[in-house]
């Protein structure tokens, strides 16, 4: 059985237990994450940012903007949010979007999409899409430069991420310069090797992810919604994969990386060993954590400086 490294294990003793995810409990645990979600102005604190809430036009999707002051001809990030497809907001990922604001002068819009089991598919991926198109369409007003966008987020987000990523390609746009998924939730089998052995190991097991995966789908299934099964994998943007070693993602997620290959798209992958899901949030100052921001953030730079 594949041991969590120590330090990251050390990190995963401290964390509070609560409710399982079922119907009953989901609007307890929305409610529990949402309360714990920072709002831009703490997120940001005394840096030399800017945000502000967007509505796209005729829709019902809200994006936050965060950039630099005086952004211009910047890169962007397009950030969609984790929680099994069926969990949080917009501002979950906050602290690493502006940290990635920061570091790399990223012109950043992160998208609120509308949940399962209320919102089954392609509710959520047709936000994200909407949300992607507003964004490159603001291109000059934004202070960014169309050319050099990049679709990311974790879990949920990342499997989202990955779906745009297919879908934009198919629809003719926008373009991408790269996808950055983060131990993303593609598969909904959910009958892998790790997916087994990691069912209760964790802060994201086998069963609420098929949870998650059935309130998504709801009897129906796409590669956009579950992008494992896409039977396509040629003329997608440059794509970061991370996962942990020792949760149920590892094993879809390293498939995935191998068809990318396959299919003559550049792909990076990293397993992190003994990692389990979510371990940059759970133990930021973990020596893992370190060596996984550093691969992020060299790939970000050799991708959106070629872009």
């Amino acid at each position: 059985m594949t041991a969590f490294d120590p330090e990251l294990a050390g990190a995963l003793e401290g964390l509070p237990t609560g409710p399982s995810l079922s119907a009953d409990s989901l609007a307890g645990i929305r409610q529990a994450m949402a309360d714990g979600n920072l709002t831009c102005a703490e997120a940001i604190g005394d840096r030399d940012l800017v945000w502000e809430d967007r509505r796209v036009p005729g829709t019902d999707v809200v994006v936050t903007v965060v950039k630099p002051r005086d952004a211009r001809n910047a890169p962007g990030f397009y950030n969609i949010h984790g929680g099994g497809m069926v969990l949080d907001d917009r501002f979950a990922d906050l602290p690493r979007m502006v940290a990635l604001v920061e570091e790399f002068g990223f012109v950043a819009v992160t998208v609120d999409y509308r949940l399962a089991p209320e919102h089954p598919h392609p509710a959520p991926i047709e936000d994200c899409y909407t949300g992607l198109t507003w964004m490159v369409e603001h291109a000059a007003e934004l202070g960014f430069d169309p050319g050099r966008v990049i679709v990311g987020g974790g879990s949920a987000g990342g499997g989202l991420s990955a779906g745009i990523a297919l879908l934009a390609r198919d629809r003719g746009g926008p373009a991408l310069a790269g996808q950055l998924l983060l131990c993303p939730m593609i598969d909904s089998r959910n009958d892998s090797a790790s997916t087994v052995e990691f069912a209760e190991r964790g802060v994201w097991g086998r069963e609420a992810n098929g949870f998650g995966w059935r309130s998504l789908l709801n009897g129906q299934t796409s590669p956009y919604a579950v992008p494992a099964t896409a039977e396509d994998l040629t003329g997608l943007p440059p794509a970061f994969i991370e996962v942990g070693a020792a949760e149920i993602f590892r094993d879809e997620d390293v498939d995935y990386a191998r068809r990318l290959w396959q299919a003559g798209v550049p792909t990076e992958l990293h397993v992190w060993a003994g990692a389990y899901h979510g371990f940059d949030r759970i133990a930021p100052d973990s020596e893992v954590t370190r060596a996984a921001l550093a691969a992020r953030a060299s790939w970000l730079r050799r991708t959106i400086g070629r872009a």
